[in-house]
Formats: C-alpha cells, structure tokens, sequence
C-alpha cells in the first residue's frame, strides 16, 4: 500500500475511533527478537553492513571512520 493509501484510510477512519484502533493494531509492525533489523549501527542506525565480530555495534562505513580512534591498524 503506498503512503497516499495509508493517508486515505486514516483519513476515513478518523471518524470511526474503534475502527482506526483495530486498523493500527493489525497493520503496525510487529516487534522483532532476531534478524537484520533487530542489530543497527550505534553512531548512523543502518541496519546492513553490521560487523558482529568484535562486539562493536558499527556498521561498516562507521567502522572505517572510527578504526584508528579504536586502535585498528590497516595493513597492505
């Protein structure tokens, strides 16, 4: 459904209070425990790219910035 959509539908549900609850509650996203989206960079919120290894919580782009503050040395 494109945003035009979703503003047609809450526009039409403003005027039935109990309807727009049930809309909201079975069309919000559900809460996730695993996956892609859960784990995000700490410093830009990027969701891909994530380096796991050594418990950093940085996407890799913000990994290349932070490297050498980190005490990362690049070799070659």
């Amino acid at each position: 459904m494109t945003t035009s959509n979703h503003e047609k539908m809450f526009k039409q549900l403003e005027v039935k209070p109990a309807k727009l609850e049930k809309f909201i509650k079975h069309n919000s996203p559900k809460k996730r425990t695993t996956g892609i989206a859960l784990k995000k960079c700490k410093r830009c919120g990027r969701t891909r790219a994530h380096i796991k290894k050594y418990h950093l919580g940085l996407c890799r782009q913000c990994f290349r910035e932070v490297a050498t503050k980190l005490g990362f040395r690049k070799y070659s």
